[in-house]
């Protein structure tokens, strides 16, 4: 056997992905070891919730870097059986013991008075295993545990680690190493790395993780109920009281998801662009889409449509860091924000140059989006993170349950919408996308990180509505990022001219070179026939990103 020598992240041709086309069965990750566990569980009988429900926790398994058992997941569905659109939210609140207060006087805060981003004070109550535990009782055909065996197989007996999934793993055990001097990582450090010299895996080593195994072989066995009220979630109270930490069994125990009518923008000719509503960011890519509803973009010049993109989507995040937070507790009402009159009034705004609309810069993340659909018709958009990177670096000793740092984006200012309160749901960053035409379901998309998220929504649903492009190549069109003032980045692979053209605009834009700065996406789009079948038939047609390990298993 000869020794690879080859960079496995070096690429120096294009390489081209054609759209995948299936009829039976669509299972489409970040990884291909989790879309390989959601087509395993339709092949024993289960459908699209199940394939969703394995492949969201067999990516906990196969792709840690971005998330955990620990994590927030948001959901949206189309059930075949109910014929409707439904969505899911399963974010979790601060603990009740927690306040600016007590962050302030416990020597919490930051030197520049904002929420830490490391250790247990941003960690709040995780919502993924619930999120499965709900998607399975209600839309599943086999049972939790079922659904949860392939990730627990991966964890057990190993999979190999795949190119950019050992970068990101590098990354994150660097970040931890600089900020471990009091040792509060240490057991992040013996679940995620190897040896003395606290190694990670490199592109096509075997990782076995062997307590996340029996940590999601007891959620399977209790529908979750462990993790909330039983030996898991002891666990987790224990470790967060030995630390200093907010969080408490109570928490956990009293926590639901929620079940939610998703926001629909009728964007045009019969389209529909659907998102989560807050505490989810999903309302930021509504209402760009609904300020670029205004212009003509098939017929206008390309530099002056992505300068009118750019310009919709600082405006609605402008609107959106002064508003969006739990409604809960602000009563915030997003529907003005989907109404024909506020896309008109913000589109007058934009001129012919760039723009500073907010002063707020927004910050990275790492996160998983996948997608589904089955022969029934059913088709799920479900997305699910730690937020930063693995999270706030915090595993619960002897369960491999690394814990995620949503409550990081809390402010610390009373007067913010987004201040931190007992009980209370902040931002969220993390959003499921889907798209309808004329009351039909087409199908679900997402574009994975951060504050990227709602910018690669629109770029991906402009890119299939307005430009007709398939799936695939509506995923690998050359992104833009916008950063923060005026300040925006471009791929390697954006045109120069309109690069310049851009810049002559007045936008500072600069060249990105790492792809996962701009997101990371899937995308899977209903077919009608037109007489191969008697009745027409419906097949599916995928789309995975090539700026990730992801692919496409189908039947």
């Amino acid at each position: 056997m000869t020794s690879a020598t080859f960079d496995p992240l070096t690429q120096r041709y294009p390489s081209q992905r054609y759209p995948i086309y299936a009829n039976r069965a669509m299972v489409n990750c970040s990884e291909p070891q989790a879309s390989a566990a959601g087509l395993q569980v339709i092949l024993k009988g289960g459908n699209a919730f199940d394939a969703a429900v394995a492949a969201a926790a067999a990516l906990t398994v196969v792709e840690p870097t971005s998330n955990g058992i620990g994590s927030d997941a948001f959901c949206i569905a189309w059930s075949a059986r109910e014929q409707r659109l439904v969505g899911l939210n399963s974010s979790g609140p601060a603990p009740r013991g927690i306040s600016i207060e007590r962050v302030v006087a416990d020597g919490h805060a930051t030197a520049n008075g904002r929420m830490p981003y490391l250790g247990w004070t941003p960690v709040t109550v995780p919502g993924a295993p619930a999120a499965w535990a709900a998607l399975n009782e209600r839309y599943g055909r086999l049972s939790l545990s079922d659904d949860l065996a392939p990730a627990i197989d991966y964890a057990r007996n190993g999979y190999a680690v795949n190119p950019n999934l050992a970068y990101w793993w590098r990354r994150g055990a660097d970040s931890y190493r600089r900020h471990n001097d009091d040792g509060r990582f240490d057991e992040w450090f013996r679940t995620f790395t190897r040896g003395a010299d606290q190694r990670t895996p490199a592109a096509g080593e075997i990782v076995t993780l062997p307590d996340h195994a029996d940590s999601l072989t007891d959620i399977g066995a209790t529908n979750a109920r462990s993790f909330y009220g039983g030996d898991l979630a002891h666990a987790i109270d224990q470790a967060s009281r030995k630390a200093g930490g907010y969080l408490r069994y109570d928490d956990l125990a009293s926590y639901a998801p929620r079940w939610v009518d998703p926001m629909r923008l009728n964007y045009r000719d019969g389209w529909q662009v659907c998102e989560i509503p807050p505490n989810g960011q999903g309302i930021v890519a509504l209402m760009a889409l609904n300020i670029m509803r205004n212009f003509d973009v098939t017929h206008d010049d390309r530099t002056l449509t992505y300068h009118r993109q750019i310009e919709a989507i600082k405006l609605a995040f402008a609107d959106a860091f002064d508003t969006v937070s739990d409604p809960d507790d602000t009563g915030f009402d997003y529907a003005r924000y989907l109404t024909p009159e506020y896309g008109e009034e913000k589109a007058r705004l934009i001129g012919e140059t760039a723009e500073v609309r907010t002063t707020r810069t927004p910050s990275s993340s790492g996160t998983v989006y996948l997608c589904c659909a089955d022969g029934e018709g059913n088709m799920v958009s479900y997305i699910q993170s730690n937020y930063m990177g693995f999270g706030s670096g915090i595993v619960v000793p002897g369960t491999g349950i690394s814990l995620q740092n949503r409550g990081a984006d809390f402010a610390l200012d009373p007067a913010r919408a987004n201040a931190l309160k007992p009980g209370k749901r902040t931002y969220h960053t993390i959003i499921p996308g889907f798209l309808m035409r004329d009351g039909r379901p087409v199908g679900p998309f997402g574009v994975m990180g951060a504050y990227m998220q709602p910018q690669g929504h629109v770029q991906v649903a402009m890119n299939a509505i307005d430009f007709g492009m398939d799936p695939q190549q509506a995923l690998d069109a050359p992104r833009w990022r916008w950063d923060h003032g005026n300040a925006m980045r471009v791929e390697t692979r954006f045109d120069d001219a309109i690069a310049r053209e851009l810049a002559r605009r007045g936008h500072e834009v600069t060249v990105g070179l790492e792809t996962a700065d701009f997101g990371r996406g899937q995308m899977i789009m209903r077919v009608d026939g037109d007489g191969w079948m008697p009745d027409g038939g419906v097949s599916l047609v995928g789309g995975t990103e090539s700026r990730t390990d992801s692919n496409i298993a189908c039947w």
